[in-house]
């Protein structure tokens, strides 16, 4: 009498452990490189904001004939048929400054020194 062999089709423990080992292997690996990258974009998201705003204040200075020393306020440069439409929101929950004319917007996140605009970026 010949005994039979049945081969069902699937995988075996050993295979599946390699397979989770690999995955989790890759997540360690991504999962650092994600935060940085979204770091880095909420970095570039506010200095770009930083670049509109300061765009603004040099606008309103030359049409109202200001001088460098005096400061917009948000109802000057934010609003329906201004020069920004909607106020700029940080995406790092910062708070932006406007400042003189002739000083440039700067942003609280990080404290004070994580996002800088100085017209170069």
């Amino acid at each position: 009498m010949k005994t039979r062999i049945s081969r069902k089709a699937g995988f075996t423990l050993v295979e599946i452990m390699i397979v989770v080992t690999i995955i989790g292997l890759l997540l360690v690996m991504a999962i650092p490189n994600y935060a940085k990258n979204r770091q880095i974009a909420q970095k570039n998201t506010c200095i770009s904001n930083l670049r509109v705003i300061d765009t603004a204040k040099q606008l309103w200075g030359m049409e109202t004939g200001k001088g460098d020393n005096d400061v917009p306020g948000l109802s000057d440069l934010v609003g329906s048929g201004l020069y920004i439409k909607v106020e700029p929101r940080c995406p790092s929950s910062g708070t932006y400054s406007f400042n003189a004319i002739s000083e440039w917007p700067t942003c609280d996140a990080g404290g004070g020194n994580l996002h800088v605009y100085s017209g170069d970026n």
